[in-house]
């Protein structure tokens, strides 16, 4: 539950899929990052149902979503996006895609770019070796080596692996992919952020119509932690201004 609001749901294939739409005008997506729910963005929602029509979607396996019997991947997200938009007769929407999401939302609007009108990264990255900081990437692995071991015994730890192995394995996309993104971009990072400047720079360099805010003294959660500038930056950028 959101701000009071229930979710609601649309079947993806074997999973429901669980979202929260609230607001008028034009549609904008909001895809949060790993092992979170849409509930990451409220500082942002009832600022941006001011200006819009506002579809903050719980990734499948994550919140209220199920994970269904396929395993977790951002091809199946993907398709999942495409669904609850087709379900809603969404032709075309602004994306914001945080950490996880922005790896979700490249994804999606390389695969659908009819759909995308102006997409905002946030934190995301291409490539997991070069992209983030070993100090937070390296210890990843053997978790989820563990993780791999235990969830053939229970559930949970299964879930656990599938979440994590977001962040782990490659999700099929690679710099010189970036270049059909026609629509405008805006990526914002943190001067601290998990991501490496060298990958935000590549990312940016490889867009034809991209541009970079970076948040002075911000780290990956600026959207949390700079709700006021973050809210401003993403209207801006979505209006024109």
């Amino acid at each position: 539950m959101i701000f009071g609001l229930e979710p609601q749901f649309i079947l993806c294939g074997d999973a429901r899929i669980a979202y929260y739409d609230e607001g008028q005008g034009f549609p904008l997506v909001l895809l949060h990052g790993n092992g979170e729910d849409s509930s990451y963005f409220k500082a942002q929602i009832p600022e941006f149902t001011k200006f819009f029509r506002v579809i903050a979607i719980d990734s499948r396996g994550h919140g209220q979503s199920d994970s269904g019997g396929q395993g977790l991947s951002f091809e199946v997200m993907a398709e999942d996006l495409k669904t609850v938009l087709d379900a809603l007769h969404i032709q075309k929407a602004h994306i914001l895609g945080f950490s996880d999401g922005g790896n979700l939302a490249i994804k999606f609007a390389l695969a659908n770019p009819q759909y995308v009108a102006k997409l905002v990264l946030n934190g995301a990255n291409v490539e997991m070796f070069r992209g983030i900081k070993p100090a937070v990437q390296l210890p990843l692995y053997p978790v989820y080596g563990l993780l791999s071991v235990f969830g053939r015994f229970g559930r949970k730890a299964a879930h656990k692996r599938d979440v994590l192995g977001l962040m782990v394995h490659p999700y099929g996309v690679s710099m010189p992919d970036l270049v059909r993104l026609s629509m405008p971009v805006l990526i914002i990072v943190g001067e601290h952020d998990l991501i490496r400047d060298k990958q935000t720079k590549e990312i940016a360099s490889r867009i034809p119509d991209c541009r970079v805010e970076v948040f002075r003294d911000g780290d990956h959660f600026v959207a949390k932690k700079q709700p006021a500038r973050f809210n401003r930056t993403v209207i801006e950028f979505l209006m024109g201004r």
